[in-house]
Order: structure tokens, then C-alpha cells, then sequence
């Protein structure tokens, strides 16, 4: 029972952040979001700091396991770059409740070191995966520019779509992250 409650909580969470747009969500109204007690709450995860570090690892654990997923499929190296990128724009990731999540970690992770130290975690795996096959295509430090333009894509797009009414839709995103590592592979196979 403290599993399903748990989870419950994590995605009432989610859902309040995506609704209000920042992290001034009483835990009394995610709580009530998932048909619980707030001391219920309390009792599972401490702070309202926690209940939101429980639902960015659960965003990145989803996250993680479409990574996983695409790169089964991926046989080369190129492949698994694109295979990360397309982890990283999927739908499910673009969902406003979501997407709203993901910036307040970013403004989240200023102001305290266990939220920065989870940022830190998911950007340097990011950036190892990308570098890791980049530079089975690329020099050293080709593959080191490469990965932290995609990385930056990927992010700006986030950010974005979180504040601008006239974001490009998510396909077109993707599409213009995947160019950019095209412009790379094309500018590296000129003479």
C-alpha cells in the first residue's frame, strides 16, 4: 500500500507543479490530489523538498528507460546519439505538467545542493552517453562541442516550450536537433 500511495504522491505532484507553474503547491493539495492524508505525506517523504526530488527521479527513471529502450535498436554509433535524442523530445517528456517539473528543477537546483547534485547527476549522464558515441564519429574535441550543443538543444527546447506560445511543436524540435548533429557529420566528411 505505501508503493501506490507513494506513487500517487509523485504523480499528484507533478500534476500540481504543471497546474500552478512553480513549486508554491501546499503539500495539503497534492496530498488531497492523490487521496491522502498531508501527515500521510509527511510520514512517506519528509518535506515538500523531497515529495519533489521523488517525482524528478521518477521523471528521469522514465526518462532513463526510453534512453535504454531506443538504444537496443540503435547497432552504431550515430544511432545511438539519435536514439538519446529521441529519448530526450519524446511526447511524454513534452507533457506540460512535465515540462513545467523540469524547469522548476532547474530554478530549483540555484538554491539547494540536493536538488543541484540530482541536475548534476542527469547532465553528466547526458553528456557521458552523447561524448561516449560522439567520439567513436568525431575527434576528441569535436565530439566534446558536438555533445554540448546537443545537450543545450535538447535543454532549450524544455525551456521553450515551458515559456513560449510560439515554441516549435516538439516534432520540429527533434528535427532541428537532428540537423544540427547532421551539419557536424557533414562539416567532418569534407575533405
Amino acid at each position: 500500500m505505501e508503493k501506490i500511495r507513494r506513487e500517487a504522491m509523485i504523480e499528484a505532484t507533478i500534476i500540481e507543479i504543471g497546474q500552478a507553474g512553480n513549486l508554491n503547491v501546499p503539500v495539503s493539495q497534492i496530498a488531497r490530489r492523490a487521496g491522502i492524508s498531508p501527515a500521510l505525506a509527511h510520514h512517506y517523504f519528509g518535506s515538500k523538498e523531497q515529495i519533489f526530488l521523488a517525482a524528478m527521479r521518477h521523471i528521469l527513471v522514465i526518462f532513463g528507460e526510453s534512453v535504454r529502450e531506443k538504444l537496443k535498436k540503435a547497432s552504431s554509433a550515430e544511432e545511438r546519439v539519435r536514439a538519446i535524442i529521441e529519448a530526450s523530445l519524446e511526447r511524454q517528456q513534452f507533457d506540460r505538467d512535465v515540462v513545467s517539473s523540469w524547469l522548476n528543477f532547474y530554478v530549483k537546483s540555484l538554491h539547494s545542493a540536493e536538488t543541484s547534485r540530482l541536475l548534476r547527476i542527469y547532465s553528466r549522464r547526458l553528456h557521458s552517453n552523447l561524448l561516449f558515441n560522439l567520439r567513436q564519429i568525431f575527434d576528441d574535441g569535436t565530439a566534446e562541442k558536438v555533445a554540448q550543443g546537443l545537450a543545450s538543444m535538447i535543454d532549450g527546447f524544455y525551456i521553450r516550450h515551458a515559456l513560449q506560445e510560439v515554441s516549435p511543436p516538439r516534432e520540429e524540435g527533434h528535427a532541428l536537433v537532428n540537423d544540427y548533429l547532421d551539419l557536424w557529420l557533414a562539416r567532418e566528411a569534407r575533405p
